[in-house]
């Protein structure tokens, strides 16, 4: 790529209009004199303090189910927006009696579910915060104590994340904040056991950044053996790599992610064959749920919808199919963050359920390919709204005195969440479309977080021009600027 550009940390609060009237508060934007780099408080060790603030101020707001929320009457958990799945199920899947994941049927305490229905690297993770707290002659005293072991080891995901995140795209470590101050990530870090394969994701993403493809794959294959969505990464890169033609670094990367995952689950695979499917078919056979469009249209309705599966799997395979295209058509290769944000993203939209946590999959994403404060807000606030909105649902539902959020109002709190991360999919498409636009490519740079792809050549397009023969593009400023090197 050739472009005279400046070689030092990108500032936030020098390019994005939000972050320079947000600095306002702390003394203003970065002076043009300003010494930087030249003591301890280095880029990522600030977002890592952060993010370990926000995170505490969660386990804060958890504080009134931690007290009796969680134990005494089913609607205050609800009416404080503090539920967690996490001292729930210590009980319910058989932990507090000694049971072992996968292995010992957990029915007299589950209420029906024969095995733990979570994979296996979240049930190892679930089993290890169980070894690790301590007994008390009381049940309550334990479910608190493996909840806040759990959110011990849940920070700790945290800080790993964050700090991924940061050194991904090398030239924008404050890109990490976007991630470490999101008001969801506080709200929901601790309901369920996402942080894990958020975290794992989040590294494997920067040993791809790295040019570090079989790294990339083993932490990938670690990522997906805690939770699926991670593998859903292996599409974007296919066609990326398609496009420049970087066959031996997916091939690598492929053979990581398989034989990470194999290690995991071939185990429990060859002696309880029966539990470690139990995700799988749980996965298949659960009725739509909360946070879904197919929740909404089941319930407008009064019917099951039950092929909400096939539609779902439909619509996912036409979206995929709309983004290898993108992909394929777009003037400059697109940035591998920018497709795994919207395969993701995809997955979630035609899922049939959106449980409140699984906006931590795209939170890390969202951040590397939109690091613009004002989209990332807007998006945040319409993941608040949902937030809030779910639990007062959920408390109109079960506390019988007709207080909270009826149905008709929960459908618009689902609505506005969904179009909150259409909206973002949308800017995220429209930088695709002009790469003028995009944030990260404004000072002329190609793809920090691509790895291999960074500044590579394409050698297909499915518009049939190649980067020697095009029109020069242009960066925020109006220099030239040309991504990649002429075929050949």
């Amino acid at each position: 790529m050739t472009s005279v550009r400046d070689e030092g940390v990108v500032r936030p609060t020098v390019e994005d209009e939000v972050a320079a009237a947000g600095s306002e508060l702390i003394g203003g934007p970065v002076g043009r004199r300003a010494l930087l780099g030249a003591h301890w408080w280095t880029p990522v060790r600030v977002v890592a303090l952060c993010a370990l603030g926000v995170f505490a101020l969660g386990m804060v707001q958890k504080l009134p189910c931690y007290e009796g929320g969680w134990f005494f009457g089913q609607g205050a958990q609800y009416v404080h927006a503090c539920y967690s799945d996490i001292p729930h199920l210590y009980t319910g899947r058989g932990f507090e009696a000694g049971m072992t994941p996968y292995f010992d049927r957990i029915t007299q305490y589950s209420g029906g579910m024969e095995f733990l229905e979570y994979p296996v690297l979240t049930g190892l993770f679930m089993q290890v915060a169980a070894w690790l707290t301590p007994g008390f002659a009381e049940t309550m005293q334990e479910q608190q104590a493996y909840w806040l072991v759990n959110a011990g080891m849940l920070m700790a995901c945290t800080a790993v994340l964050v700090v991924c995140v940061a050194r991904t795209q090398r030239k924008r470590p404050w890109d990490g904040l976007l991630v470490a101050l999101a008001p969801a990530l506080a709200l929901t870090a601790t309901i369920n056991w996402d942080l894990l394969a958020v975290a794992l994701t989040a590294a494997a993403m920067l040993m791809w950044s790295r040019s570090r493809p079989l790294a990339f794959g083993l932490l990938l294959g670690l990522a997906t053996a805690a939770k699926l969505y991670p593998v859903l990464l292996l599409g974007p890169l296919l066609v990326l790599c398609w496009r420049a033609a970087r066959w031996r670094a997916f091939g690598a990367a492929l053979a990581g992610t398989a034989m990470a995952w194999l290690a995991v689950n071939l185990p429990v695979m060859l002696f309880a064959a029966e539990g470690w499917a139990t995700f799988y078919s749980f996965s298949q056979e659960r009725p739509v749920d909360y946070g879904s469009v197919w929740l909404i249209i089941s319930q407008q309705t009064g019917q099951p919808l039950e092929k909400a599966n096939a539609y779902g799997i439909l619509l996912m395979l036409l979206g995929c199919a709309a983004i290898a295209l993108l992909a394929l058509y777009a003037p400059r290769r697109p940035r591998f963050a920018q497709l795994a944000f919207l395969v993701v993203a995809l997955f979630i939209l035609t899922n049939k359920v959106y449980s409140p946590q699984y906006v931590l999959w795209l939170i890390p994403l969202a951040a590397l390919a939109r690091p613009r404060w004002r989209d990332i807000l807007i998006w945040q606030a319409c993941e608040v709204l949902y937030f809030l909105g779910i639990w007062m649902y959920l408390a109109y539902t079960t506390g019988g005195n007709n207080q909270g959020l009826p149905q008709d109002g929960y459908h618009v709190a689902i609505a506005v969440h969904l179009i909150g991360v259409l909206y973002l999919c949308g800017m995220v498409v429209r930088d695709v479309m002009l790469p003028e636009n995009d944030p990260v490519r404004r000072d002329g740079s190609d793809d920090p977080a691509g790895g291999v792809l960074d500044g590579a050549p394409d050698a297909f397009t499915a518009h049939g021009t190649l980067p020697g023969d095009s029109e020069p593009s242009f960066d925020a400023e109006g220099r030239t600027v040309r991504w990649g090197n002429p075929s050949g």
